[in-house]
């Protein structure tokens, strides 16, 4: 009995190991950058004209202002609720699905990273990755410079401070700060 195809992409969605040089993804992430620099040239009295390109690159959005410059891998796995607002150079690498809710501002240089890496150093040569989701809750506020990582929740409410480095779940309202956040 022969084994049904697996995609790179169901591999990716499905939180297995993948190849990211796959051409279905590399197309992905090409028509994503396209978008990016798009939404990027917007002057900010334009940027309400062009919710149509925000519609095209997230999976979901509900509304949403994004400084320039704004940066994602692919864009159909970031779901935004309403009045999303994220400050300049706003990093998502979205190969899990990043889900936001409903009043959530980011700060400069906010980093959101699904992906990760091997450990063992033959694999990592290989190039294959794996993604874990990102969730965060509504009416949460992460400082600028925050980078948070693959797997993560933040609930309702939470505040991540400027320069923290989110590697666990935050639970709703709760203030996390440093390297681990805590």
């Amino acid at each position: 009995m022969s084994e049904a195809f697996v995609s790179e992409k169901q591999k990716m969605l499905s939180q297995q190991w993948f190849n990211p040089r796959d051409p279905e993804l590399t197309a992905s992430r090409a028509r994503a950058k396209k978008l990016c620099r798009e939404l990027n040239s917007c002057t900010p009295e334009a940027f309400k004209a062009a919710q149509h390109i925000a519609k095209q690159l997230f999976g979901k959005v509900q509304g949403c202002y994004l400084e320039p410059d704004f940066y994602c891998d692919y864009g159909f796995n970031i779901e935004l609720g309403a009045r999303f607002y994220a400050n300049h150079h706003c990093v998502m690498l979205d190969a899990a699905p990043i889900r936001i809710g409903d009043d959530v501002m980011l700060g400069p240089a906010v980093q959101l990273y699904t992906v990760t890496h091997p450990l063992d150093a033959a694999l990592r040569q290989s190039g294959i990755e794996q993604a874990k989701p990102i969730t965060i809750g509504n009416r949460v506020w992460i400082g600028g410079g925050a980078i948070v990582l693959p797997g993560v929740t933040i609930g309702d409410d939470a505040v991540i401070a400027a320069g923290s480095i989110v590697t666990k779940d935050v639970p709703a309202a709760t203030l996390v700060k440093g390297n681990p956040a805590r």
